[in-house]
């Protein structure tokens, strides 16, 4: 039988009214101080109507902060900010999920304080970053040794726990994209020797303690993982398909057990072999971003759901530049363009200024 993408979906101990799913989407609208403020709490609260929100990345500690105007989970502000968008969230009728992420190496102490970065080894990445202080070459970071890679993982935790004290009803784990977890699962930025690097299965491990460490804290039913593989950004590079499957299903096969709400999984190939056995195996709701620079369209969504080929759908920019995307897709109304070059900018332009459809009254009015 197919399933179509305003279908209901039982998320973990969340029931979605829907199968869209807001993806993370990095905005800078928290300040120097990482405090979401009211714009903030309004661009969440207008998206309400998505199956289910998952928020921009989230930094658990100062370390792991990736760029300037990044939201944190650290501070009583933070956590009192982000009171704000959950209260605006659940009034509206949504739900909403934290990403919890440590950029590890992908970023500068110009941008996280002072600190010097981590990563599993000591390699940088080949290139520069964008920081308060201009385009700055990314530095080396210090590989984290094993003592310390238990207060990294109790990081991850504590984050968890500030996200549901801020009324999130759950956490996406940042596995994704090059940032520190994905670099413990990618050969290139893990050269570790020990436990926690070389093989396949060594270079999960880590990712499969925090992962297990979370779930333990606050119920797996509040916890997924998004995952990325062989998407090569971030000198993150997984080139070798049999290393890639080695080392994501020894992860999928780890984590199946604990019964995660999710796998969010980006990938640009989501029939293919690959996406489809790390579904296989994991065993449970999975959701699929189908690229992290296409743009998914209401068509390839919902070809994805009449296919069989995952539970829900991870957007975008079709979120971005649509308050109101399950309506007009759901009713096939015309949708807004998102423009790109607000993004990453200050204030409301491009952040909650994009209409919802008024060419037509919503079937409740």
């Amino acid at each position: 039988m197919q399933t179509d993408l305003f279908s209901p979906l039982n998320l973990g101990s969340l029931e979605l009214p829907n199968r869209l799913v807001m993806a993370p989407l990095t905005r800078v609208r928290s300040g120097a101080d990482g405090v979401p403020g009211e714009l903030v709490a309004e661009h969440y609260r207008q998206r309400a109507s998505l199956g289910l929100i998952v928020s921009e990345g989230t930094y658990p500690s100062r370390e792991g902060q990736g760029f300037s105007g990044q939201p944190g989970l650290v501070t009583p502000e933070q956590l009192a900010g982000w009171r704000r968008v959950t209260n605006g969230v659940h009034e509206a009728g949504g739900r909403i999920f934290a990403q919890v992420m440590h950029a590890g190496r992908v970023s500068h102490p110009e941008i996280n304080g002072g600190f010097q970065t981590v990563a599993p080894s000591a390699v940088a990445i080949d290139g520069v970053i964008r920081t308060p202080a201009g385009k700055l070459p990314h530095t080396e970071p210090r590989g984290l040794t094993e003592p310390e890679l238990d207060e990294v993982r109790d990081i991850f935790v504590r984050g968890a726990l500030a996200a549901v004290e801020a009324g999130f009803d759950g956490v996406e784990l940042h596995g994704a994209n090059g940032y520190l977890l994905h670099e413990f699962l990618s050969p290139a930025s893990n050269r570790r020797t020990d436990v926690y690097g070389g093989s396949p299965q060594a270079r999960a491990r880590f990712v499969v303690e925090v992962v297990t460490a979370v779930a333990a804290a606050i119920g797996a039913e509040r916890v997924g993982l998004r995952i990325s593989p062989a998407h090569n950004v971030q000198d993150a590079w997984e080139t070798d398909g049999q290393d890639v499957l080695a080392t994501y299903g020894s992860l999928v096969d780890a984590i199946k057990p604990l019964g995660l709400a999710y796998l969010s999984i980006l990938h640009n190939d989501p029939a293919g072999a690959l996406v489809q056995e790390l579904r296989q195996r994991f065993g449970g709701t999975v959701i699929l971003n189908t690229g992290f620079a296409v743009v998914t369209t209401r068509q390839e969504a919902a070809e994805l759901m009449e296919q069989g080929l995952c539970d829900a759908v991870a957007v975008g920019r079709p979120a971005i530049a649509n308050p109101d995307l399950v309506r007009r897709w759901s009713e096939g109304y015309p949708v807004n363009e998102p423009d790109p070059s607000t993004f990453y900018t200050d204030g409301a332009e491009g952040y909650t200024d994009y209409p919802e459809y008024a060419g037509v009254p919503a079937l409740s009015d």
